[in-house]
């Protein structure tokens, strides 16, 4: 298999070009991402904190580390020296955690609101009604350690792609409505992470800004690594 014709491959079948491309490299061994850093990739995503935590050394410095997976608070003290991006923060408990974390090292992490689209209960994220209490509360401005940079969505696994795409403008019209509206100062919808192998195109047509892809460029998920 040859990671570099496969980004290629993906890279040429953007829609929008400016779209960062995640690469998700949970389950892959370290050779595959080498390959992928040589292509020229420098963002990867991982879904689990121990294999982040490995491959994180074994990487250049200016690797950039997304943590996309379902992230559990007492794990956040292993990332936050050095996470890029939290992808999932998908309660505003989590999103407390992160901050009190980033307080106890002084750094400021940047996150992005996980918002439930899909019709499968299976997926994490904020509904709309609890994204605006959370919002509206006065603990909420309280926060001085994180920075929410943007919104991420997972759409429906499903062959309908009239549903996706249905999921995707839902997303970006919340987008769009938080971005011009006055918010504190940490908040700032910069991001629009939605779109993954599957379905990246038409997240893009959708306006995402941030596309997570990882068979496409490394193959099947190895699922006996977990």
């Amino acid at each position: 298999m040859d990671i570099k014709a496969n980004l290629e491959h993906i890279k040429n079948s953007f829609v929008n070009p400016a779209c960062q491309l995640i690469a998700v490299s949970k389950t892959k061994p370290i050779g595959d991402l080498k390959a992928a850093y040589q292509a020229g990739i420098r963002d990867f995503g991982e879904n689990k904190v121990q294999e982040i935590q490995a491959k994180q050394p074994e990487l250049p410095a200016d690797t950039r580390w997304h943590m996309i997976g379902h992230l559990q608070s007492n794990k956040i003290k292993y990332i936050a020296p050095f996470v890029h991006l939290i992808h999932g923060v998908d309660s505003f408990k989590l999103l407390k955690e992160i901050d009190k974390q980033g307080k106890k090292i002084d750094r400021v992490i940047p996150v992005l609101l996980q918002i439930h689209i899909a019709e499968e209960e299976s997926k994490f994220g904020f509904d709309e009604v609890e994204l605006e209490e959370m919002l509206a509360s006065e603990e909420f401005k309280t926060l001085s350690h994180v920075k929410i940079r943007g919104l991420m969505g997972m759409a429906t696994f499903t062959e309908n792609q009239e549903q996706i795409r249905k999921e995707f403008r839902e997303l970006k019209h919340l987008f769009e409505k938080l971005k011009n509206r006055p918010l504190p100062g940490f908040v700032q919808m910069e991001e629009l992470s939605m779109g993954m192998s599957g379905d990246y195109q038409i997240a893009q047509e959708e306006g995402s800004t941030m596309v997570r892809i990882g068979s496409a460029i490394f193959g099947a998920r190895n699922y006996s690594q977990g």
